[in-house]
């Protein structure tokens, strides 16, 4: 042991939530005895959209992929036993976290707590949601004033909580190079203190308390020393913009905070044992360098790729970070890679081109006009997609899927349909039946709510003025509002929004030369067009349901274009009878469907029947998701064509395949074209 004082950890966390608040509760307390200190709460799809659990989007969606919280209720029971005041909590939640901040915080005044010692986090950033989550609901001007009320409302009441995390970590899972996750992350940021500073509620003397509350939540991948450069890079990056724009003189409000996920997107399907070196060597990068060391980190499980990770398996990334922190010697030394002429020039390199490319996004009118002009989108669209090519040309290696692919057989997943936790599907009934319950009995002892309608009308004359929202919809949360009621009041103010998707800009990330495989599928797209009789092969590519992942519906749909198909995408969140019908209008010869949110059980079913009752049952319908391979089979039995999953990484051959399925459904002989 060195004669300095061994470093103070790094919170630690998982991200968790599932099913129902009950039962995400008791998750939390077992988490909380294994030694994690702080809680990351994941929220289920209608959740984070502002639909309540019988909405007809969130049909296969409830209790998914996080917890279900539609109203006062929930949250006192997600919470049970847990004191607030003493807990760190992250809430992944973006469109509606002014919702769910409200009923953490009556919750936490029914506690018995001092609002004012509430610590945690809000993530709250909704301009990655148009550029790659999908959780949008507001168009992005009443977007950003809910963002902007709630920072003004946390720093004078809740100052201990951070209401906002700026979301780099998802422009990664969308493709974004190290530049762009800096780039677009920071123009996020200037882009809401502006708005802040602009709404005339903080005076001037209180600027830097707003800065000092603004923290970011990174990616980290397994290149881990260009992303631990990437790290210092942030920090120069925001002390220079905080100091030289807004004038903020003290160093600790400058300071970069940071919480982390390490990647999610390298975990691999095929080897899945494999991603536990990938999530040890991305943590590496987050915590090697002092000054540059994140404030708190959750760890995905090595599973991730098959589908909802075990509360073994979250306990498994928990005692990585633990190993770490208390076993090895790495808190008990200064920065180790201060001086090193490598990492300096690294950072400076990447501080330059980040510096370059804010300017240029300012030019335009700053994060929001690049938003909506579809620059940012279109620039992650076209990252990705080179990424992409570069794995399956084999110049970006990853080893058990492009490399070393042979294998013993894997102990872990001998038993598939035990390796992952799946959600009862009596479960959203339940949800359902005990929301009804709410509606029915919240005007009733014990709760004796005033009714909800004063509350909701008190919501949206605030919202088509100017006052700060966050009393009256701390009004609607008191009075039993649940959460789509409270999104439905402000939609009908603010409208929706549905961005763009990038696509028809991105431009060829595949050469087509002679020879090469894109120029052979296109050859078979080109023959089977013709002995349809069609000009072009169309293909719907097609997202039901809530799940706003969109990157590889994206990535199909570009290379699909480059095929020569004609491609029919509007982006995320349709109905099963939204696809169906523009299915029949644009008269496709195939329909793609994408799902990760694990709602494919009875969403494409759904689709199946729908395209019989329109009598057109031969439009084969490919699939692609995290599926595990029971429900790839119940899925074939419905009538699916084909099912990919993240093991099929060939998009050329995906689309070769999906060429096969459109001759097969048309009884056309087999090309002998390889794929």
């Amino acid at each position: 042991m060195t004669e300095r004082q061994k470093d103070r950890p790094w919170l630690m966390r998982t991200y968790a939530g599932h099913s129902t608040a009950e039962a995400s509760n008791e998750l939390y307390r077992r988490n909380l005895e294994k030694g994690q200190t702080g809680l990351s709460v994941a929220f289920d799809l209608p959740t984070q959209t502002g639909y309540d659990p019988d909405h007809v989007l969130a049909r296969g969606e409830v209790g998914r992929v996080g917890v279900p919280v539609s109203h006062l209720g929930d949250m006192r029971r997600l919470f049970q036993d847990i004191p607030l005041e003493q807990m760190n909590t992250s809430m992944t939640i973006n469109a509606t976290a002014m919702w769910l901040l409200a009923l953490y915080q009556v919750v936490a005044e029914e506690q018995g707590a001092d609002v004012t010692k509430l610590q945690g986090t809000t993530q709250n950033d909704i301009v990655k949601e148009y550029l790659s989550r999908g959780t949008h609901v507001f168009p992005p001007g009443p977007s950003l004033r809910l963002t902007t009320d709630m920072i003004v409302y946390t720093v004078n009441h809740i100052p201990k909580w951070n209401p906002i995390n700026i979301c780099s970590y998802h422009l990664q899972e969308a493709g974004a190079t190290p530049v762009q996750e800096i780039a677009y992350a920071m123009s996020t940021a200037i882009a809401v203190l502006d708005a802040v500073f602009a709404s005339g509620q903080i005076p001037e003397d209180r600027k830097g308390d707003v800065v000092a509350r603004i923290s970011f939540f990174v990616n980290a991948g397994v290149r881990f020393i260009e992303e631990m450069c990437k790290m210092r890079a942030f920090g120069r990056i925001w002390d220079r913009i905080t100091r030289e724009r807004y004038g903020i003189e003290d160093p600790k409000q400058r300071r970069f905070r940071y919480g982390v996920q390490v990647n999610s997107l390298g975990l691999t399907e095929a080897q899945p044992e494999n991603n536990v070196q990938r999530i040890v060597l991305e943590m590496l990068a987050v915590t090697l360098s002092k000054d540059a060391r994140a404030r708190a980190v959750q760890l995905p499980a090595w599973n991730e790729a098959l589908g909802l990770p075990r509360p073994w398996d979250q306990q498994w990334s928990l005692r990585i970070q633990q190993v770490l922190a208390h076993e090895s010697d790495l808190l008990e030394y200064d920065d180790i890679f201060a001086g090193s002429h490598v990492i300096e020039a690294k950072v400076d390199s990447l501080v330059e081109e980040c510096m370059a490319e804010i300017d240029r996004i300012q030019e335009m009118g700053g994060a929001m006009a690049a938003v909506e002009s579809g620059y940012l989108k279109s620039q992650l669209v076209s990252s990705h997609a080179e990424r992409r090519a570069r794995i399956e040309a084999g110049e970006e290696k990853i080893v058990g899927v492009n490399i070393f692919r042979s294998t013993e057989p894997n102990p872990l997943t001998a038993d598939l349909d035990t390796a992952i936790m799946t959600v009862d599907p009596a479960v959203e009934a339940r949800v359902v039946a005990s929301l009804g319950e709410w509606r029915d009995n919240r005007y009733q002892p014990p709760f004796n709510h005033p009714r909800p309608c004063k509350a909701l009308e008190r919501l949206k004359e605030a919202a088509r003025g100017t006052e700060n929202l966050m009393e009256a919809t701390l009004e609607c949360a008191r009075a039993g509002v649940t959460t789509g009621e409270w999104a439905g009041a402000l939609r009908e103010v603010f409208g929706e929004y549905r961005a763009p998707t990038g696509v028809s800009s991105a431009p060829v990330a595949v050469t087509a030369e002679e020879g090469t495989p894109l120029a052979l599928v296109r050859e078979k797209v080109a023959r089977t067009a013709a002995e349809l009789g069609a000009g072009r092969l169309r293909l719907l590519v097609g997202k039901p349901g809530l799940d706003g992942h969109s990157n590889g519906a994206e990535q199909i749909a570009v290379r699909a274009r480059d095929a020569g198909f004609e491609v029919v995408y509007q982006g995320i969140r349709l109905t099963p009878e939204q696809i169906v019908s523009a299915a029949l209008a644009e008269d496709v010869h195939c329909v793609g469907l994408s799902i990760l949110s694990g709602s494919h059980a009875e969403l494409v079913p759904d689709v199946l029947d729908r395209l019989r009752e329109a009598g057109a049952p031969d439009i084969p319908v490919v699939v692609g998701g995290i599926i595990p391979s029971s429900d790839a089979d119940d899925l074939k039995r419905a009538g699916v064509a084909a099912v990919f999953t993240p093991k099929d990484f060939g998009i050329t051959e995906i689309i070769g395949r999906i060429v096969d399925e459109i001759r097969k459904a048309n009884k056309l002989d087999p090309l002998e074209v390889p794929a």
